[in-house]
C-alpha cells in the first residue's frame, strides 16, 4: 500500500462552487485535472491547491516583509497534505514592460551577453577592421620591428574631438620640460603655442620622443613607451616622420589606424536595460513616441469634459473616465474647468499616465487601480532612427561572434539561434574555447527547451507583450525545465493553448521530463492526447457552475482505458503492472471518459454549406512574415483558419484584415500590417469579434446588464401596480444608481472591511442584508417575486418564469442555448471564465433580432473548453451561419476544423517558413493534400471514430 506522504490528500474543499470535495492526487506524476467550462477545475486546482501552497509560504516570512508581498486568504479547504513548493505556470501573459523580451524572460540573453563579453571580437566602426589590445613589451617588440632603422614620433594622445582652449594644458606641458605637441594633425612648439580655438573640437598628442628604433635602443624605447601609455592613459601612436603615417597601440582595444580605442566589454555592455549598454536616444527601447500634443489639445479653452483632450471626447461613463474623475478629487479641479486652468503636471498625468493608485468606485466595490494614460491609443512609436531597432549603442554593435552582433543573434529564430550555437565549435581560439565552453553548453540546453515547446518561430528579440498567453506560458515551462528542480509541484493551466496538433507531442514530452527529473506534474487541460498521456486523471463535474463541483473520476489513466475496454492508451506506460490503491480512487459518470472512450463524439456535419456566392478578401499581405498573400474568404460559410504556431494565422486575420474592417465601420484608427488592399467589403454589413475577454471588468457587470436583459426586467416592473402606485420608474430598480438601491453598500450587497496585515474581509451589508435594494423597492413584485429574487435565479429559472414575454425570453433563451443556464442572472461577471464570457457574448448576439450579413471572428474560442463545451459551441456558430452570417475562426482543435465548411491551412512552418497559404478547401480536401501539415490529422479525425486513439 502506498505510503501517506506519496499522497497529496485534501479534505473538504469549498472554494467556489466545489462541494465539500475530498480527494487524493498522486505525488511526482503526471496529473491531468479536467472537466467543463466553470466545472470547478480551476477553483480545486489553483484557488484551492496553488493557493494554500502560496499562503504556506507567505507564513514562513516576516511581518515587516508580509507589507510588500500582499496578503493571501486561507483558501476554503479544511486540510491538505502533502504538498511540495509550489510553482504554478498559468495563461497569463507576460506583463506588458517594454523592456522585457523572450532572451530577458528566457534568461538565455544573459548568456549571450556573457558569451559576447568574454568571446567576442572587436571590429572598428571606422574601418571595419579587426581592433587589438597590445601588452606593454608587445609594444616596444612591435615599435622595434616595424620601424627599425625609421625616423619617427613618439606620441600620447591627450585630447579627443573636444572642444575647449586648453590654455592651462600647454602651460602644465611647458613646466614638465616637453617642447612640440601635434594639434590637428599639424606639429607645433608648446613655446609658440598658448591656446586654441575654445569652439572647435580638437585632437591634441603630446611629442614624447623623436626616435630612429634599433635594438640597441631597446632600453630608452621601453623607457618612452612608458611615459606615453601612462600620459596617454593606456594608449600611444607612431608617426613615421618621412611619411607622417600613423599607427595607434594600446592596452585597450584600439583601431590601428584611427585610434578609436572601446573599453574591455563587460556584460552589461550589451544590455538594453543598462546606461553602459543602452541606445543613448531610445533608452534601450527599440523605439519612440512620436506624439504631438497640439493635435491632442488643439484649445486648450475647452474643459475635459466637453472633449478638450480630443481623443478621450466628451465625458462619459467609461471607467477611464472614472478614474479621470478620480485624478479630479485627488488634485483638486473639475472636469467642467478649462484646461489652461488645471495644472500641466495633471494633464501630463491624463495623457502620459502614472504609477499612482487611484480609488475607483463606490461603497463596497471600490477599488484601487493604476492609470496608464491615452498615451498607448494616441501615439505612434517609430522604429529608433539611432540604434534602428536593435535597443543598443554604436560599441555594442562593435562586437562580433563569427561575423554576427549580438543583435543580429537576438534577431535570430530560435530554430536558428540553435543551429548557430551548434556551429561555433572549433571558431574560437584556445583561450576563447575554454570561456566559451560552459556558456554555450547553457546556452544550447535553455534554446533546446524552447524548441521541446513548440516555440522555435520565436526570436530572443520578440518582445514579451506581444506574445499570446499560450506562448508566455510555454516560455516559463521551458524555462523552468531549464532550473532543473526537484521535489516541486507544478500547475499548469492549459498548456496546449495555441499548439498544433503536430507540435503537441513535444508538449507532453517536456511535461513527462518534468516528472523525470523528481517533480509533480499537474495540468488544467481538455486536450484528449494529454489525458491519455497522463499518469492520473480527475475530472471535476458533472456539469458547470451549481451543476458541477464534485469528483467524477480520480483514478490512474491505465486503468480507466482499461476498464473501458481499452488497454492500449498511448501514455507509454504497462497498464497492470502495479495494483493501485483502490481507497484512494473515485470512479462515477464522467462525461469525459466518453469522449476518450468514444462512447460520445463531436459529429461531422452531413453537409459542407458552399456559401452565398460572395467573397471577402485580402490582397498583397505583407506583415510580418506573410508572404504576399492574396486571399479570398466565402461568405455565408463556416471558415477554418489552421497551421502551426506562428505559420501567419493571427498576422492575416486579427492584424490585417480586422483593423481595416473596423476602421470601416466603427470609424477606428488602427493600423493594419502592409497590404495592397481589402476586397469585398460590401458585401458584408458589420464585422463582430468575439473573443474570451471578460464580460465586464467591475464586479457591477452581470449577465442580466450585458445581455440587456435587465433593462427589459426593470421596464416589467415600473409597469406593476405596486410600482404605480408608489411613481416608481424603471431606473428605481437599477443597482448602479442612486434611488432604489441601498445606499450603505452602494447597491453591491458587500461591504468591504479593510484588516491591515489580514486579508480584506467581504461582510454581506448589515442594512440590505446582501439584497442591495431598500426595502421598499423590494416591497414590489412581479409574479410574487421582486428584483433581488430575480437577480438570485439560475437564468434557467428565469427563462422558464419570462417565457411568456418575448423580449426577455428570447435573450434568455439564447443563454440557455449556449449552455449557460446554471449562471446566476445576476453573478458578477468577473466570476465568469473566458470560455463563459465568450459564450454570453455569443449569446448576446443569438438574442438580437438577424440581419444576415454579419462577419464574426473567433480566435481560438475552444481556449479552456471541454468538448462537450465544443460541441455546445459548434452548434452556436452553425445556428449564426444558418441564419446568412458568416464565421471565421482561428484554431487548432481538430474537431471544430473538421467541422467548417472551408478551411485555409497556413504554413508549412512557423516564423520566416511559414506565411503561406498551403492549401484550402473542404476537410476533404485538406485532408488529401500533400502540403497540409493539418491534414493528416483531419484524416484521422474523419475517417477514425474515437478521435485520440488514432485507430482507423
Amino acid at each position: 500500500m502506498a505510503k501517506e506522504t506519496e499522497y497529496i490528500e485534501i479534505r473538504g474543499a469549498k472554494a467556489h462552487n466545489l462541494k465539500d470535495v475530498s480527494l487524493s492526487i498522486p505525488r511526482n506524476e503526471f496529473v491531468v485535472i479536467t472537466g467543463l467550462s466553470g466545472s470547478g477545475k480551476s477553483s480545486l486546482a489553483f484557488d484551492t491547491i496553488y493557493a494554500e501552497g502560496q499562503r504556506r509560504y507567505m507564513d514562513t516570512l516576516s511581518t515587516y516583509a508580509k507589507q510588500f508581498m500582499g496578503i493571501l486568504e486561507k483558501p476554503e479547504v479544511e486540510s491538505i497534505t502533502g504538498l511540495s513548493p509550489i510553482i504554478a505556470i498559468e495563461q497569463k501573459t507576460t506583463g506588458n514592460n517594454p523592456r522585457s523580451t523572450v532572451g530577458t524572460i528566457t534568461e538565455i540573453y544573459d548568456f549571450l551577453r556573457l558569451l559576447y563579453a568574454k568571446a567576442s571580437k572587436a571590429y572598428s566602426p571606422a574601418t571595419g577592421k579587426e581592433m587589438v589590445r597590445y601588452t606593454d613589451e608587445q609594444i616596444v617588440s612591435l615599435i622595434l620591428e616595424n620601424y627599425d632603422g625609421k625616423k619617427c614620433y613618439l606620441l600620447a594622445p591627450l585630447v579627443r574631438g573636444r572642444k575647449g582652449h586648453y590654455k592651462e594644458l600647454f602651460e602644465q606641458l611647458r613646466r614638465k620640460g616637453y617642447t612640440q605637441v601635434r594639434i590637428d594633425g599639424d606639429l607645433c612648439d608648446l613655446a609658440s603655442t598658448t591656446m586654441v580655438d575654445r569652439y572647435k573640437p580638437h585632437f591634441i598628442e603630446l611629442v614624447i620622443d623623436r626616435l630612429k628604433p634599433a635594438a640597441k635602443d631597446a632600453k630608452r624605447i621601453r623607457d618612452s613607451v612608458m611615459s606615453a601609455l601612462n600620459l596617454g592613459k593606456g594608449s600611444l601612436a607612431i608617426m613615421d616622420q618621412e611619411t607622417g603615417e600613423l599607427h595607434h597601440y594600446s592596452k585597450h582595444l584600439v583601431c590601428p589606424d584611427t585610434g578609436i580605442s572601446l573599453a574591455e566589454p563587460q556584460p552589461h555592455s550589451f544590455s538594453f536595460n543598462s546606461p553602459q549598454g543602452y541606445c543613448p536616444h531610445c533608452k534601450g527601447l527599440g523605439k519612440i513616441v512620436d506624439i504631438n500634443l497640439n493635435t491632442i489639445i488643439p484649445d486648450r479653452k475647452v474643459s475635459i469634459a466637453d472633449g478638450g483632450i480630443v481623443p478621450l471626447g466628451k465625458v462619459r461613463e467609461t471607467k477611464k473616465f472614472d478614474i479621470i474623475r478620480s485624478i479630479a478629487r485627488k488634485y483638486d479641479f473639475s472636469l467642467y474647468d478649462p484646461i489652461e486652468d488645471i495644472p500641466e503636471e495633471v494633464i501630463s498625468l491624463i495623457i502620459f499616465g502614472s504609477d499612482e493608485l487611484f480609488r475607483v468606485g463606490e461603497g463596497g466595490l471600490s477599488e484601487m487601480v493604476s492609470y496608464s494614460g491615452i498615451v498607448e491609443d494616441i501615439s505612434d512609436k517609430i522604429v529608433c532612427p539611432v540604434c534602428h531597432g536593435t535597443r543598443l549603442n554604436q560599441e555594442a554593435s562593435c562586437f562580433r561572434i563569427d561575423g554576427k552582433t549580438i543583435s543580429e543573434v537576438a534577431a535570430m529564430e530560435i530554430s536558428d539561434l540553435m543551429e548557430w550555437l551548434s556551429g561555433l565549435e572549433g571558431k574560437f581560439g584556445k583561450r576563447e574555447s575554454l570561456i566559451a565552453r560552459d556558456i554555450l553548453k547553457e546556452l544550447k540546453e535553455r534554446t533546446g527547451f524552447l524548441l521541446d515547446v513548440g516555440l522555435e518561430y520565436l526570436s530572443l528579440d520578440r518582445a514579451t507583450a506581444s506574445l499570446s498567453g499560450g506562448e508566455s506560458q510555454r516560455i516559463r515551462l521551458a524555462t523552468q525545465i531549464g532550473s532543473k528542480l526537484v521535489n516541486v509541484l507544478y500547475i499548469l493551466d492549459e498548456p496546449s493553448i495555441g499548439l498544433h496538433q503536430r507540435d503537441n507531442r513535444k508538449l507532453i514530452a517536456s511535461l513527462k521530463k518534468l516528472r523525470d527529473e523528481g517533480n509533480s506534474v499537474m495540468v488544467v487541460e481538455h486536450d484528449i492526447e494529454t489525458m491519455l498521456s497522463a499518469d492520473w486523471l480527475v475530472d471535476v463535474g458533472p456539469g458547470a457552475g451549481e451543476n458541477g463541483g464534485r469528483i467524477c473520476l480520480s483514478a490512474p489513466v491505465d486503468m480507466l482505458l482499461k476498464t473501458s475496454g481499452d488497454a492500449d492508451g498511448q501514455n507509454g506506460k504497462e497498464t497492470g503492472t502495479e495494483s493501485p490503491d483502490m481507497s484512494r480512487i473515485i470512479l462515477g459518470e464522467s462525461v469525459t471518459l466518453d469522449y476518450l472512450t468514444g462512447k460520445r463524439e463531436i459529429e461531422i456535419p452531413p453537409a459542407r454549406r458552399p456559401g452565398n456566392g460572395f467573397t471577402i478578401g485580402i490582397r498583397g499581405a505583407r506583415g510580418n512574415n506573410l508572404k504576399n498573400v492574396d486571399v479570398d474568404f466565402p461568405l455565408g460559410c463556416l471558415v477554418g483558419i489552421s497551421g502551426v504556431s506562428g505559420s501567419g494565422k493571427s498576422s492575416l486575420i486579427n492584424e490585417t484584415l480586422m483593423p481595416v474592417l473596423k476602421n470601416r465601420f466603427y470609424n477606428a484608427k488602427l493600423q493594419p500590417l502592409p497590404h495592397d488592399s481589402i476586397v469585398g467589403i460590401e458585401n458584408i454589413d458589420k464585422l463582430i469579434e468575439i473573443d474570451q475577454s471578460p464580460i465586464g471588468r467591475t464586479p457591477r457587470s452581470n449577465p442580466a446588464t450585458f445581455t440587456g436583459v435587465f433593462n427589459d426586467i426593470r421596464q416589467l416592473f415600473e409597469d406593476t401596480p405596486d410600482a404605480k402606485v408608489r411613481g416608481f420608474k424603471a431606473g428605481r430598480f437599477s443597482f448602479n444608481v442612486a434611488g432604489g438601491r441601498c445606499e450603505e453598500c452602494k447597491g453591491a450587497g458587500i461591504k468591504v472591511i479593510e484588516m491591515n496585515f489580514l486579508p480584506s474581509v467581504n461582510v454581506v451589508c448589515p442594512e440590505c442584508r446582501g439584497r442591495r435594494y431598500k426595502e421598499d423597492t423590494l416591497a414590489v413584485k412581479y409574479k410574487g417575486k421582486n428584483i433581488n429574487d430575480v437577480l438570485e435565479m439560475s437564468i434557467s429559472e428565469a427563462y422558464a418564469f419570462f417565457e411568456n414575454i418575448p423580449s426577455v425570453a428570447q435573450k434568455l433563451r439564447a443563454m440557455v442555448e449556449v449552455g449557460l443556464g446554471y449562471v446566476r442572472l445576476g453573478q458578477s461577471a468577473v466570476t465568469l471564465s473566458g470560455g463563459e464570457s465568450q459564450r454570453m457574448k455569443l449569446a448576446a448576439e443569438l438574442g438580437r433580432k438577424s440581419t444576415g450579413n454579419t462577419l464574426y471572428i473567433l480566435d481560438e474560442p475552444t481556449t479552456g473548453l471541454h468538448s462537450e463545451d465544443i460541441k455546445v459551441l459548434l452548434g452556436v456558430l452553425q445556428q449564426l451561419v444558418d441564419r446568412g452570417n458568416t464565421v471565421i475562426i482561428i484554431e487548432h482543435n481538430i474537431d471544430v476544423l473538421k467541422s467548417v465548411d472551408y478551411l485555409f491551412d497556413m504554413g508549412p512552418e512557423g516564423g520566416k517558413g511559414g506565411g503561406l497559404i498551403v492549401a484550402q478547401g473542404t476537410p476533404e480536401q485538406i485532408m488529401h493534400d500533400p502540403s497540409s501539415v493539418t491534414g493528416p490529422f483531419i484524416a484521422e479525425a474523419l475517417g477514425a471514430k474515437q478521435y485520440g486513439y488514432g485507430r482507423q
